[in-house]
């Protein structure tokens, strides 16, 4: 089992672990400060130090097949043992661009505030597909998306039952990923108070504020009822 640090605090950018698997999907650790690829948001990538000292690459960041650990993909797994005690880096300036879109994708969530089908968050664009018979006014939905972040409304989790998250199914925004837990079957809520409430296990900026100045650059109709809108940041 992998311990998620950046569940707790996203701004953690280096941590000090140990190597608990090697295999052919990379390198398993205690603890990570990498996000794996999941629920739309890319995985991070960044450096594994040995403890000689060599950089070695991650490329990508992925979840074990129970989804309790996760795995550092690098080039070369040569010479790494479990009990090996390694750092881990991420590629910060990358990490927080993804932070800034996931924030954002919450502020749309709200300006638009209708079923999500799926999304999408890229280094350079993020997307959410909503589940809308009629049409979105894409002015509108840019002037409610900015109005939400000039309110540099913090960010705060708290943590939930299955059985609390049940009898609250509107806390579950998008119907094609499944709510994320922990070890003990828990479920982090992600809240911007007055904005946004919902079951999200990804990272986020501290306040809407950082997100910046952000745009809807096109709104496209992908089914009958699939608007997709997607958003690149200035």
């Amino acid at each position: 089992m992998t311990e998620a640090l950046y569940r707790d605090d996203s701004y953690l950018k280096t941590c000090n672990t140990k190597i608990t698997a090697v295999s052919d999907n990379g390198i398993e650790t205690a603890e990570s400060v990498f996000y794996p690829h999941g629920g739309g948001q890319l995985g991070d990538t960044g450096a594994l130090i040995t403890p000689s000292g060599e950089r070695l690459s991650v490329s990508n960041t992925i979840k074990s097949a129970d989804g309790l650990s996760q795995w550092h993909v690098v080039e070369s797994s040569e010479g790494l043992q479990v009990g090996d005690n390694i750092t881990l880096e991420i590629d910060w300036e990358r990490r927080y661009t993804l932070m800034r879109y996931h924030t954002a994708c919450h502020m749309l969530c709200a300006a638009v505030n209708l079923p999500v089908n799926g999304g999408s968050i890229q280094v350079d664009r993020a997307r959410l597909d909503f589940n809308c018979p009629e049409g979105l006014d894409k002015n509108h939905v840019q002037e409610k998306l900015l109005a939400f972040i000039a309110q540099d409304v913090p960010m705060s989790t708290r943590w939930i039952t299955n059985e609390e998250l049940a009898a609250q199914p509107e806390l579950v925004r998008t119907m094609a990923v499944k709510p994320p837990s922990n070890a003990t079957g828990t479920i982090r809520l992600v809240e911007f108070s007055g904005i946004d409430l919902q079951a999200c296990g990804g990272t986020h900026v501290a306040s809407t504020k950082e997100i910046g100045t952000i745009r809807v650059s096109k709104i496209e109709n992908k089914g009958k009822q699939n608007r997709r809108v997607t958003m690149m940041l200035d």
